[in-house]
């Protein structure tokens, strides 16, 4: 009977909500897979695993450490290695070859100035006027 379970668990796990936790994640991880450490006797998962903590086939501990690990949402994000990485240098003692080095325009201010003048200003359409 599972509250005769329930009564044997008290002893090994005291805050019942905290038995209820962990029985429900063990009964989970049995619905998924995971081998049962106690006869199943036609028993229900939840059933099975208060039997487990009962039977202390389980420590309470590492079934508080799984459920945490379960419900961590962090990833591990990889750094990348330090040879993978291009290093970057400047000025004229960089050891890049002419080909390969990046050439950008230079525009002088008359430049600029002179290719404004040749731009038309929009016109003003009705929803500028509001």
């Amino acid at each position: 009977m599972a509250r005769v379970t329930v009564e044997d668990c008290i002893d090994k796990v005291e805050n019942r909500f905290e038995l209820v936790l962990l029985a429900s994640h063990r009964a989970r991880m049995i619905a998924s897979g995971t081998q049962i450490l106690v006869p199943r006797d036609n028993d229900k998962n939840p059933v099975v695993a208060l039997r487990e903590i009962a039977d202390e086939k389980l420590t309470p501990e590492d079934l508080k450490e799984e459920l945490i690990h379960s419900l961590q949402k962090h990833v591990e994000v990889d750094e990348p290695e330090a040879e993978t990485v291009p290093l970057l240098t400047s000025g004229p003692s960089s050891a890049a070859t002419p080909d390969s080095e990046v050439q950008f325009d230079r525009m002088s201010e008359e430049d600029l100035l002179r290719g404004l003048d040749g731009l038309v200003p929009p016109t003003e359409s009705a929803d500028d006027e509001d």
